[in-house]
């Protein structure tokens, strides 16, 4: 068993490791090697609880859904899907103040049940909706930060790679955490549509109603934008709304586990995208791609599972479960001090590492203090999301920026023009604390 040196020595090690810039996966792995060797003295005994940590852990069924997932979102964002759901959201609120910035957020929201990722829905929509914008006269940093805001949505709504990598590490059912995100979301996307529409009533110089040239009596209308042809747009929009009802009713319901799921919805979005016109040669593309970005992902999961045995063989879970328990403060403050440290994470370290590093740790102190484990899973995606809009280092933030080098924009403006979207999300926290049925209550309506 260890001592309380040995468990300064471990912890101390991995975060100096992580802090020097070390790779997650590496740092995680000579950690926990460092554990075992510490508790049991012999090398021979370490390189068999890794290779069996490694072997039991790729050999596992679930670990598939993530290549899959991944693959039938880059195939279906191949195939022009987010343009067609720009497109057609942008023609559906013509009427509405500020549309270009609420048919970003809705056309995220349903990006993110296909992408389950939030860069890439940034990057994207940094190319797809801000030159719209920027042609209708919407002010540059409003624009910037919807885009970047409504990013964040990309992990929070199913299938999230986030929701996935917390299933794994938690053992818990990845469908019943993909069901409890879906009204989460869908609030954050109401509270963002609210602040986006109240800006435009109170201050319509900011979404361009008085700087576009217009015949005279004339608004504003989607006739004035380049569109592709309604009918193709509604076509490919429809064939990804059935997409995502067939493979996410289809876990919900208990037609197929999450990576059937995941392997019935990759191979209907190669058919979508091969009906919109994708070639052979993208194909093989696409599917390197989906390799690329799943490799390292299969890599870190082998690591943090590893990392999380160590953690409860020498008791270092144990140990901080007890440390903060025995503090007297309220369950409400513990968790708070757990969300801090998410947030001051999420300035630094990529969103899937932060899950890796603190989610064996906070899990069992969260099921001690008697949360519901998907609230408090919610709770925990919303705030580390919310870390990737925060200076200094907000990750969405300067994948925006990136994506549109020619406007030569300063971080620092993007993050101003984020902070409403930053206190949405904070909002959404503090909701589902107070009230943990908003995502709770349809995985439980799906047990009914």
């Amino acid at each position: 068993m260890f001592d309380a040196t040995q468990m300064f020595i471990v912890v101390a090690v991995l975060l100096t490791l992580v802090l020097f810039g070390t790779h997650i996966a590496v740092a995680l792995g000579i950690t926990s090697a460092l554990g075992i060797y510490l508790m049991l003295g012999d090398v021979e005994v370490v390189l068999s609880f890794i290779s069996n940590t490694a072997y039991e852990g790729i050999r596992d069924y679930i670990f598939a859904v993530i290549p899959l997932f991944i693959l039938m979102g880059e195939f279906l964002a191949r195939s022009g899907a987010a343009r067609d759901l720009f497109n057609l959201v942008n023609r559906l609120t013509t009427w509405l103040p500020g549309r270009l910035g609420v048919a970003t957020v809705l056309a995220n929201a349903v990006f993110a049940f296909v992408s389950g990722v939030s860069i890439a829905a940034a990057a994207t929509f940094s190319r797809i909706a801000y030159p719209e914008m920027k042609r209708f006269g919407y002010q540059r940093q409003f624009s910037l930060s919807c885009i970047a805001g409504s990013a964040c949505l990309g992990m929070l709504i199913p299938p999230s790679v986030l929701m996935i990598v917390w299933g794994v590490l938690t053992e818990q059912s990845i469908g019943s955490l993909f069901m409890a995100g879906v009204v989460p979301g869908i609030v954050v996307v109401l509270a963002y549509s609210a602040y986006i529409v109240g800006t435009a009533i109170l201050r319509p110089d900011i979404v361009g109603e008085r700087k576009v040239a217009l015949a005279p009596g004339a608004i504003p209308s989607a006739d004035h934008m380049k569109h592709d042809d309604l009918g193709g747009t509604l076509f490919g929009t429809l064939l990804v709304v059935f997409l995502v009802c067939g493979v996410l009713g289809g876990i919900w319901f208990g037609f197929f586990t999450p990576t059937e799921g995941a392997g019935v919805g990759a191979v209907a979005a190669l058919v979508i995208a091969l009906i919109r016109g994708l070639r052979m040669k993208e194909v093989f593309e696409v599917v390197l791609s989906a390799g690329r970005s799943s490799a390292p992902l299969l890599l870190l999961l082998v690591m943090a599972q590893l990392y999380s045995r160590v953690l409860s063989m020498t008791g270092i879970t144990g140990a901080v479960q007890s440390a903060l328990l025995d503090t007297g403060l309220p369950a409400v403050a513990i968790l708070g001090i757990m969300i801090l440290i998410w947030f001051v994470l999420g300035c630094i370290i990529d969103s899937i590492s932060i899950i890796l590093l603190t989610v064996p740790v906070f899990a069992p102190v969260a099921a001690g203090l008697g949360y519901d484990p998907l609230a408090f899973a919610i709770i925990g995606i919303l705030a580390i999301e919310t870390g990737l809009l925060t200076p200094p280092f907000g990750i969405l933030v300067f994948t925006v920026k990136a994506a549109l080098p020619q406007e030569n924009v300063s971080v620092g403006e993007i993050f101003r023009g984020s902070t409403p979207f930053w206190a949405c999300l904070i909002g959404v926290i503090i909701a589902i604390i107070i009230f943990p049925q908003i995502a709770t209550w349809l995985p439980n309506l799906g047990r009914v």
